[in-house]
């Protein structure tokens, strides 16, 4: 089991920035690729941005790339996504994942946080 708890999230006005943090226990964080997904009021939860174990492969979604960063130290069992030039339809509860294979995939993933709500105003 690997729990993961979010912090981070806030209010913040279009053209700001955040930085979430997804803390892990339990089993060895750096055994698993890390994952953030996003959950807006009426949509599907959908892909963010995802790092491999050892934080050298990132990915990320078209609609956050160049704006968000995703990173990790596993010494620290903690990941990271930088938030820059954030807009308002970025608003949504944001979640951590960890997964032995996934990527992009909601359903390869395999613990998850509870979330931690961004609000980005206009």
């Amino acid at each position: 089991q690997v729990q993961l708890v979010e912090s981070g999230g806030g209010l913040v006005q279009a053209g700001g920035s955040l930085s979430l943090a997804c803390a892990a226990s339990g089993r060895t964080f750096g055994n698993y690729r890390m994952g953030w997904f996003r959950q807006a009021p009426g949509k599907e939860r959908e892909f963010v941005a995802s790092i491999s174990r050892g934080g050298n492969l990132t990915y990320y979604a078209d609609s956050v790339k160049g704006r968000f960063s995703i990173s990790r130290d596993n010494t620290k069992n903690t990941g990271y996504l930088q938030m820059n030039s954030l807009k308002p339809e970025d608003t949504a509860v944001y979640y951590c994942a960890a997964s032995i294979s996934g990527v992009r995939t909601i359903s390869q993933y395999d613990y998850w946080g509870q979330g931690t709500q961004v609000t980005v105003s206009s």
